[in-house]
């Protein structure tokens, strides 16, 4: 038995040693499988700090630092840093709070929750996460979110405690959400919003965003609960009679001054603690101009009691129970996805200027982390805003730190200053949302699409418009559903083009590309451009067939030599399953019906051994498979100046 399966091996080996391209060594099953699920769920190799560490008790060190990153950069943390990262949380502090309260009211939710959720999850994700720029806190666009899906079914106005309960249970959910995805190493999901599909969808929900706010803005008391551009106008100029002039001019006055501010921040880098600045200086002015005008007499509505104190516990008003825990679970998982998109692209930008890497799916793990336990402490959903990120950015923050000095200075508000806040107008907290909602809309980006990519800007504008026109969901589904589809095109369709070759060398390439490219007579080369699976294997055949019967027609009308041989080049297919396998069968048996042979260049070592077990490659000839293009055609070539045209079956045994 032994001597018999050393003679296979050697026979084995020295048939691989034989062959152009030669055959890989035979693999067990599970050195392969475990290879592969390397490959898909740990691409950057996570844990190979704390393999190469000696002894239980430093692998313990690393695998600790892995998941709390401020132990790497705690110990070794100077004064000269900290005295940036003062700087930085003082400043993101300033933006925090009266953006936090703004994005509060557009959740529906009591405002004083805006404060909470921008004290408790800074400080876990100071702790976890390994973005240096990233400042945790509220956003709108989850905000409008958690409204619009809430609100539907369990209206605020009317049951104010069930909706404040469910809305900590969304967080719940979706907090756990994020942290599998990290766990599990699934963050690639995420990357089913493409570029163009997140550019069109956030430039949509800002515009929702701005139209919602034009209840506060112009005074209005009741206002539609639908987000869709024509509910939201039919609502405004139905109500043209209660629009108040003094809403108006308080609010065009300070949605000016923050847009100047803005501008000249943007003119002048140096000078972005100007725009950083402006929310809160715009909600001191505003309250001192309501205190002392009275102004909330004459039809200026103001925020009035913000509890003081800190987050109480709401462990407790997790609602598990039927029929809304579904609700919260819905809400949970659509919000958690939108916010780890925009957290996360948000980080690796900033990360990118600054030369340094962080890790996606830790990075889940910290915003899921943070949102479970914001859950439990009276904060709705957070993530890493890009207008509070790029101000501690610009404030010249050093580490997470940062975000301890925001979370302690909204604690020192939370505890005395919350009695400021009762005079501060509604009106400037929509302007102050507006203003920073109109940074979100990306003209120049959706240009940028149109010009390098039509499909892309289709993308984009079509989650766009399925916003503005349908809700914030249904952009979400356009989105998310025109990127798939793109996606499976480019499997169900791969490429395949003509290969000609360039005078005077041994490389072939496009014809439609390289002019000068020629074709030999005799021989069509193609080129496959994508693995070959069941979902295009049907394609390919008859693509291919069809490239022949258009060359066939060609060669014909110009009295050339037809095509006796075709050459596939298999440098672009990574990989091949048995549908592939069973058309490559099916379509050499074809081309020898037609009195064509067919010829293989430059498999992988994955379509080899497939080929091989399959059976294929015996099928084929192993002696029609070569390393590159240039060596396949010089001996289809060769063969057809030797022998008379046509003739490929003799040439054929000649060969063998």
């Amino acid at each position: 038995m032994g001597g018999s399966a050393a003679a296979g091996k050697s026979v084995g080996g020295e048939r691989a040693h034989n062959l152009r391209v030669p055959l890989p060594e035979p693999r067990p099953f599970i050195d392969t499988f475990r290879a592969n699920l390397k490959e898909t769920f740990f691409p950057d190799d996570p844990f190979r700090a704390v393999v190469r560490e000696r002894g239980a008790g430093r692998r313990a060190a690393a695998a600790l630092r892995y998941f709390f990153p401020f132990l790497e950069w705690a110990p070794a943390y100077r004064l000269g840093t900290f005295k940036s990262d003062l700087i930085s949380g003082i400043t993101i502090a300033s933006l925090a709070i009266p953006q936090g309260i703004s994005y509060a009211k557009l959740a529906n939710l009591p405002p004083i929750l805006g404060l909470y959720s921008s004290f408790v999850p800074p400080l876990v994700y100071a702790m976890m996460g390994s973005s240096r720029d990233l400042a945790v806190g509220t956003v709108a666009v989850a905000s409008l979110l958690i409204g619009s899906m809430l609100g539907r079914e369990v209206p605020a106005a009317e049951n104010p405690a069930l909706y404040l309960h469910l809305a900590f249970t969304a967080t719940f959910f979706a907090g756990v959400f994020q942290a599998s995805l990290g766990l599990l190493r699934l963050g690639f999901i995420v990357d089913f919003l493409s570029h163009a599909a997140i550019v069109g969808f956030m430039g949509g929900a800002a515009t929702v965003v701005c139209l919602q706010q034009l209840k506060g803005m112009l005074g209005l008391e009741h206002f539609t609960t639908s987000t869709d551009l024509v509910s939201v106008m039919r609502s405004v100029f139905s109500q043209t009679h209660q629009w108040r002039w003094e809403s108006v001019v308080l609010g065009s006055g300070f949605l000016f001054f923050l847009l100047i501010t803005r501008y000249f921040s943007k003119r002048q880098p140096r000078l972005f603690w100007i725009s950083a600045a402006a929310p809160l200086t715009s909600v001191i002015l505003g309250s001192l101009l309501v205190y002392f005008t009275k102004a909330e007499n004459h039809g200026i509505q103001v925020i009035g009691y913000l509890k003081k104190g800190l987050n109480p516990i709401s462990l407790t008003n997790l609602d598990f129970t039927p029929p809304y825990m579904m609700l919260a679970v819905k809400t949970g998982i659509i919000t958690g996805v939108i916010a780890l998109a925009e957290g996360i692209a948000v980080g690796r930008s900033f990360a990118m200027f600054k030369n340094y890497h962080i890790d996606g799916n830790k990075e889940m793990i910290a915003i899921g982390t943070m949102n479970i336990l914001g859950s439990f402490t009276s904060c709705y959903l957070t993530t890493g805003p890009f207008s509070r990120s790029a101000v501690n950015y610009n404030a010249g923050c050093k580490t997470a730190m940062s975000n301890v000095v925001m979370s302690l200075a909204v604690m020192i508000t939370l505890l005395f200053l919350t009695p400021l806040f009762h005079y501060t107008p509604l009106v400037v907290l929509a302007a102050i949302i507006m203003s920073a909602m109109l940074g979100l809309i990306d003209f120049p980006a959706a240009v940028h699409l149109w010009h390098v990519d039509k499909v892309d800007f289709c993308v984009c504008a079509g989650a766009y418009l399925g916003v503005v026109f349908g809700s914030v969901e249904m952009g979400l589904i356009v989105a998310v559903a025109i990127s798939v589809l793109r996606v499976l095109l480019f499997v169900a369709r791969p490429r395949t083009t003509v290969l000609g070759n360039v005078p005077d060398t041994a490389i072939y390439r496009r014809m439609d590309q390289y002019t000068t490219a020629r074709r030999v007579p005799g021989v069509l080369v193609l080129r496959v451009d994508s693995p070959i699976y069941f979902a295009n294997s049907s394609y390919l055949r008859e693509r291919i067939s069809r490239w022949i019967d258009d060359e066939e027609e060609r060669t014909s009308a110009k009295g050339e030599t037809g095509v006796q041989y075709v050459v596939l080049d298999m440098g672009a297919v990574g990989s091949i399953d048995t549908s592939g396998t069973s058309m490559l069968d099916e379509l050499k048996k074809n081309l020898d019906r037609r009195g064509i042979q067919l010829v293989l260049a430059n498999p992988g070592t994955e379509i080899m051994k497939k080929l091989d077990s399959s059976k294929v490659l015996e099928l084929i000839g192993h002696e029609w498979i070569f390393p590159t293009v240039g060596e396949a055609v010089s001996e289809c070539d060769f063969v057809l100046h030797s022998h008379k045209p046509g003739n490929v079956a003799a040439a054929h045994e000649n060969i063998v």
